[in-house]
């Protein structure tokens, strides 16, 4: 656009604002333009574009799966997702899933060998067991009173010395049988603490498996990461998903207008200002609201042939939110170039 044709332009506005008292500039005009003859405040000017407020999100396999074929594409452009709905499976899919039921079983084996660890015994074992102690501590008494009766015999000299060392022998037997028993039922009733350790370990590397086959099964599909409409197919299936991603979405209830104010222009904005955005084959003009002034100056190089342009400008980008009637109506329409006029 020329020199003249921007200062036309700059006329048109002022002239619609209907005496409002203040000057609407073109981008850089304030920074290399005369001093205006209105001695009122002076609005801000600037180019933009029309973008959701949620930005385009533009969906991709993860770094590890770049290159993955898609096996089946769910959805077309414009239909409507919600957050976390599956957009697409890669080739993989059905592997990773099988290797997560690996997992999950093995899993599960691993706290079932906990619970039998910590429960120890069955109530039937532990009957059994404290059954089998009684005997053997009725055969070590018997076992016991017999040994003593062959060491008083041996004493009186009526008893042989053979048959006394042979009755202390079953006797010392019959004890430690008692004692192992009763070592067999600790075990029932209270299970090992090493035992025990051993078995939380188990389980605990088996699930961080299953942890990992579970988030390597849903890598291998994409999901939406926010409630939305799909606005762009990139890759279709069958084919490879390349460095330009899967699918674009973007939540269209709410658009906004990126603009881009040159620095000197910065003193004159505020946060909630009222804006008007004039855009292509519109006739009417829609109205907006600054809510967002950004935090770094860019340089902007321009490719200009107006020899009074400015050249490497630096602006800010600023965001302004458009109504719900502006957002209906151009909701098909992201970035796509508008003008932008704030007043003072």
């Amino acid at each position: 656009m020329t020199r003249g044709a921007k200062l036309l332009s700059a006329a048109v506005l002022l002239a619609a604002a209907g005496g409002a008292g203040f000057l609407w500039m073109a981008p850089g005009e304030a920074e290399r333009a005369p001093a205006p003859v209105a001695t009122g405040p002076v609005g801000v000017g600037a180019l933009g574009r029309i973008e959701p407020a949620s930005r385009i999100l533009r969906l991709g396999p993860a770094p590890n799966l770049d290159g993955a074929r898609i096996d089946r594409l769910l959805v077309v452009e414009g239909d409507a997702v919600q957050a976390g709905q599956v957009l697409a499976e890669f080739s993989d899919a059905a592997l990773k899933d099988a290797a997560l039921l690996q997992a999950e079983a093995t899993a599960a084996q691993a706290r079932a060998r906990l619970d039998r660890t910590r429960a120890a015994g069955r109530p039937s074992e532990i009957a059994a067991q404290r059954a089998r102690i009684e005997a053997l501590r009725n055969a070590e008494d018997s076992a016991r009173r017999e040994a003593e009766r062959a060491e008083r015999l041996e004493r009186s000299g009526a008893g042989a010395e053979a048959t006394a060392e042979r009755a202390r022998f079953v006797a010392n037997r019959s004890r430690a049988e008692r004692a192992e028993a009763e070592a067999v039922l600790e075990s029932l009733l209270r299970p090992r603490p090493e035992d025990v350790a051993l078995a939380e370990a188990e389980l605990a590397g088996a699930e961080a498996a299953a942890t990992r086959a579970r988030a390597e099964a849903d890598l291998a599909r994409l999901r939406a990461p926010i409630a939305g409409t799909v606005i762009r197919v990139i890759a279709r299936a069958g084919e490879r998903a390349g460095s330009d991603g899967v699918i674009e979405i973007a939540d269209l209830s709410r658009m906004d207008v990126v603009a881009d104010v040159y620095e000197t222009d910065l003193p004159r904005l505020r946060l909630g200002a009222p804006a008007e955005v004039l855009v292509p084959g519109e006739a009417a003009r829609f109205p907006a609201t600054l809510r967002e002034i950004g935090w770094q100056v860019r340089r902007t190089t321009q490719a200009n042939t107006d020899p009074v342009a400015a050249v490497d400008a630096r602006t800010v980008e600023v965001r302004l939110t458009l109504g719900p009637e502006a957002a209906a109506a151009l909701a098909r329409r992201s970035n796509m170039q508008v003008q932008v006029a704030i007043p003072p």
